[in-house]
């Protein structure tokens, strides 16, 4: 009898199933009947990293800047005209129409104009290069968000109790740790209520706006972007420098993209234009407003609005906000990184599944540490979010620019839009990128370098990964044989066939023999009565329908052959596929089967293909990946390791 299916499993088949069917036009359809509760949730989700920059744009705009009136009015409407270009243009109106089946993001859009699995010509491999920086510059954003929002936060103390400033360091410090520390318990049930706060937190940061606008309504003027251009003539390099700060008002606008899987773009989008967008605005022309009266108020403009009576309470909700956008850009990272390993771009991690509802709820825990230890010598190495603020534009103007260049390849490559429409939209768009990129460059020194440094760690390790596990392809295939001789050395030798199962996990599916079976056989002389060829692939879409998941082949002397497709956004669980190959007709008892498993050791040596350096990485990389039985859900006490050799 089979042994029946668990909670586990079907969870997993369910999660994995449940969205496959859909296309993005059903998505949206779905997604309009329950468009109130998606809006309330997308603002808990999507918009808290945006939603808390007004706790230091403005004042980072500042900081090589005098408080004048004229500068007031030139800021403000840089910062306005940004969110109206770059987050409402660019973002809303373009770059979320490139979905890769319903899923953004910028390996999704990666996977979308070059599917990397082919041999990439220069073309594509300066694509995936792209894109691979790109997915590891958003480590180090993920990094420094924790760090400058909730130091952004906890400085409010500054203004209501000066005496407690020296424990804000501390403070910071112990609410990451918290933060961190929550991140095993998964997100399903504190997510509930990060709706309904981040909508209370919008609905304050107008307030304070309309209580500042009220008392000089002059500011309003700012909306005029003749106040920008006279900004420029009139401060020339320094206004240049302050885009360093206002490009922090649209830090999340990437983020907007990464999510649209989650929500749809119907939701983003009018939850932007109607309530994110006015509220970000108004509490923007309140700080000018408030500056224009006071311009000593530049060392704090956000805490400045509230009246004295609010500032405790002010200071509680910006701290929850700030550990919402926090928890968004760290589920960020861990979704990430799970659509990394999925497309073979850095080796297997440990992923835990922390809802049994949702398949996007997932704990990284070797991840979840090192980035903790990261933003607590952020926090201690900085010290303030002034500080931090160098660092934090790097990273997000980077990524924009990279977004750009690959939304180019995509409209000419897939789209095929008219160059003459290509080219002007996309040199639009570069300019203001690279307007932001190069106000920025200067703070490298002075803490741009660590985002760059994270990302081109990352962009090593996972190129070295990439290209060192397709020399293993080439030097496993070597040692390969075509099934019909093994078919032949069966029918010749004749060996001992004992009952049940036995499954062998292939990377090959192209009619050649795993040398792990190759070398069993030769070994032990047995086979089981049931030989399972298994070969898991992930494709390069975020989801591939149950329709076509599995492909079943029945070959001779009890062989068959089994293919499992999935998607990046999809795991892997063997069990559960062997068990839906029932209604293929392979019928697999899976409490008398047993896994077998290949365990390579990479040996470095100077043969053509990696410098040695590389090879020692890869090596390294590869003996601390995650075990496949752990990554594949595969039962440990089935499964038989044989160890294989591999020289690069």
């Amino acid at each position: 009898m089979d042994k029946p299916t668990t909670q586990h499993e079907r969870t997993a088949e369910e999660a994995n199933k449940r969205p496959a069917e859909k296309t993005t036009e059903e998505r949206e359809e779905r997604v309009r009947g329950r468009l109130p509760m998606l809006c309330l949730a997308v603002l808990g989700v999507v918009y808290g990293d945006i939603g808390t920059s007004p706790l230091y744009a403005l004042r980072d705009s500042f900081t090589s800047l005098e408080v004048t009136r004229l500068n007031v009015l030139g800021v403000l409407s840089l910062l306005f005209w940004s969110l109206i270009l770059v987050v409402s243009l660019k973002y809303m109106a373009f770059v979320m129409r490139a979905d890769n089946h319903g899923e953004g993001g910028i390996l999704a859009l990666m996977a979308l104009i070059s599917p990397w699995r082919s041999t990439p010509s220069r073309r594509q491999w300066l694509l995936i290069a792209l894109g691979l920086f790109g997915a590891a510059l958003l480590y180090g954003d993920g990094m420094i968000t924790p760090a400058i929002t909730v130091l952004s936060a906890v400085e409010g103390l500054h203004l209501a109790a000066p005496a407690l400033s020296q424990y804000l360091i501390p403070l910071t410090i112990v609410i990451v740790v918290l933060l961190f520390f929550l991140q095993k318990r998964g997100t399903g049930g504190i997510g509930r209520l990060f709706g309904p706060i981040m909508l209370v937190w919008f609905a304050v940061l107008a307030l304070l706006g309309v209580y500042g606008i009220v008392q000089n309504p002059a500011v309003l003027t700012a909306i005029n972007p003749l106040h920008a251009f006279r900004f420029f003539m009139e401060n020339n390099i320094m206004a240049f420098l302050a885009l360093g700060g206002v490009v922090l008002a649209v830090t999340g606008a990437e983020a907007l993209y990464a999510d649209m899987g989650h929500f749809g773009r119907s939701p983003i989008r009018l939850s932007w234009f109607i309530y994110v967008l006015p509220a970000l605005t108004l509490n923007y022309l309140g700080q000018g407003a408030m500056l224009l009266g006071n311009p000593q108020a530049i060392a704090n403009p956000f805490y400045s609005l509230a009246p004295d009576w609010a500032l405790y309470p002010l200071i509680a909700l910006t701290t929850v906000a700030a550990c919402i956008a926090s928890q968004a850009v760290i589920s960020g990272v861990f979704s990430l990184t799970h659509q990394a390993v999925e497309l073979g771009m850095c080796p297997r991690v440990t992923i835990v599944q922390t809802s049994p509802d949702e398949a996007g709820q997932i704990y990284v825990p070797v991840l979840n540490w090192v980035m903790l230890a990261a933003v607590i010598g952020l926090v201690v190495g900085f010290g303030s979010a002034e500080a931090l603020a160098a660092a934090y534009g790097v990273a997000i103007t980077a990524t924009m620019v990279i977004t750009t260049l690959l939304m180019f390849a995509l409209m000419r490559r897939r789209w095929n839009w008219p160059p003459l429409l290509v080219g002007v939209l996309c040199a639009a768009f570069l300019i203001m990128d690279l307007a932001f990129f190069g106000a920025n460059l200067v703070n490298i020194p002075d803490g741009g370098w660590f985002p760059l440094l994270v990302a081109g760690l990352i962009y090593l390790c996972m190129e070295t990964w990439r290209r060192g596990r397709e020399l293993m392809r080439i030097h496993l295939g070597e040692a390969t044989e075509p099934l019909s001789k093994l078919f032949a050395y069966v029918d010749e030798e004749d060996p001992v066939r004992i009952e049940g199962s036995a499954v062998f996990l292939t990377a090959r599916a192209d009619g050649k023999a795993p040398p792990i079976l190759l070398h069993h056989l030769r070994r032990n002389r047995v086979l089981h009565e049931r030989v399972v060829l298994l070969t898991v692939h992930t494709e390069d879409v975020p989801r591939v329908p149950t329709a076509r998941r599995l492909e079943v082949e029945q070959l001779e002397h009890g062989f068959w052959r089994v293919r499992v497709r999935y998607g990046f956004m999809q795991s892997a669980n063997v069990p559960v596929a062997l068990r839906a190959c029932e209604r293929h007709g392979l019928d697999v008892d899976l409490d008398a089967t047993t896994f077998y498993l290949g365990r390579q050791t990479v040996i470095p040596t100077d043969k053509p293909g990696m410098m040695i350096w590389r090879e020692v990485l890869f090596a390294f990389m590869s003996r601390n990946s995650a075990r496949a039985t752990q990554f594949y859900r595969i039962p440990p006490e089935q499964v038989v390791e044989l160890g294989i050799q591999v020289e690069l």
